[in-house]
């Protein structure tokens, strides 16, 4: 049997938060979409008893907006038999073990090529051995991949994730944003995915109150980080040039999350719902044979200047 949290307030607790939040996102994103412009599906799941997990979600999931090509946001619950290798690495005692997770996590794709692809995450799991109280822990994160960069944004993305970890000391910043650089990395590109923001795993080193609140306050600060940029940068003219450029880094992306995600690896592994795992994946890219791009060109840019590991708050307040 799947191990509970502590108390069914607990849960009660974390889950209307994740939904309210989930709710709170899309409805902005369907604000900045405008009267008239694509809605949200939601798709509500169950998983019954007798599959590998049980629990229900719901994945909402716009396509073919005036702004977002694709976005997807997502809210799960579910309960396994044992931990995925994928969540075990780090946690070697609950090889095995029941557990229970619940979150919320986005991928936003613009149809502008000068708006930015983002991703965010909160999540809470659960795992203890029959018998043993259940060890619970916290993840999450935002991070920014543009395709054409520009430092304003990065900053601005940046203080904002700093900002929103602030009240629970002065290191999470630093340590998560290093933590960020060093999870959204190409191992065989050789590459960052993009900027950057902050991510942490396993965490549960504030206690549970306050490590729940350090959670939410990122989720929390999501749209303050992002839709600045989405509504500075969407009426930014472009052509065929950019958006074949879009669609060559998008690849990147679906590289990064198929072969390096643990979050991917982690649903695959434990026999989630793949249609909900994938709603991260852009609706169209493409890949070409060892492209170059001209020297001083924007598209040479991202990759000398954004696409490597930097501080972007360096004398800033």
């Amino acid at each position: 049997m799947a191990p509970s949290l502590n108390a069914a307030d607990t849960v009660a607790r974390v889950r209307s938060y994740l939904q309210g939040l989930q709710l709170r996102i899309t409805d902005a994103l369907e604000a900045v979409e405008g009267e008239g412009g694509a809605r949200f599906l939601a798709d509500a799941w169950r998983k019954e008893p007798g599959e590998t997990l049980q629990g229900d979600g719901v994945t909402r999931i716009l396509e073919g907006g005036r702004v977002f090509e694709r976005a997807g946001c997502g809210f799960s619950h579910v309960r396994g038999p044992q931990l995925p290798p994928s969540a075990t690495q780090h946690r070697p005692e609950l090889a095995g073990a029941p557990f229970e997770a619940m979150g919320v996590s986005l991928v936003f794709h613009p149809k502008n090529p000068y708006v930015p692809t983002v991703h965010m995450n909160v999540r809470m799991i659960a795992a203890g051995h029959p018998g043993q109280a259940p060890t619970c822990w916290f993840g999450g994160g935002m991070d920014l991949t543009p395709y054409y960069a520009f430092e304003e944004d990065a900053v601005h993305f940046h203080r904002s994730c700093r900002d929103a970890l602030a009240p629970f000391g002065d290191d999470k910043y630093p340590r998560f944003k290093q933590w960020c650089d060093e999870y959204f990395f190409l191992k065989h590109r050789n590459e960052q995915r993009g900027v950057g923001g902050v991510f942490f795993d396993d965490f549960s080193e504030l206690g549970f109150e306050q490590s729940l609140a350090m959670t939410q306050a990122v989720g929390d600060a999501f749209l303050s980080a992002y839709l600045p940029i989405v509504e500075q940068r969407q009426g930014a003219p472009y052509g065929e040039r950019e958006r074949d450029f879009q669609l060559y880094r998008r690849g990147r992306y679906v590289e990064f999350n198929l072969v390096w995600d643990r979050g991917t690896h982690f649903g695959l592994q434990s026999g989630g719902r793949t249609e909900s795992i994938l709603l991260s994946m852009p609706p169209l890219v493409s890949w070409s044979y060892q492209r170059q791009h001209g020297a001083g060109s924007a598209e040479a840019a991202l990759t000398e200047r954004f696409l490597v590991r930097r501080d972007w708050l360096a004398g800033i307040a």
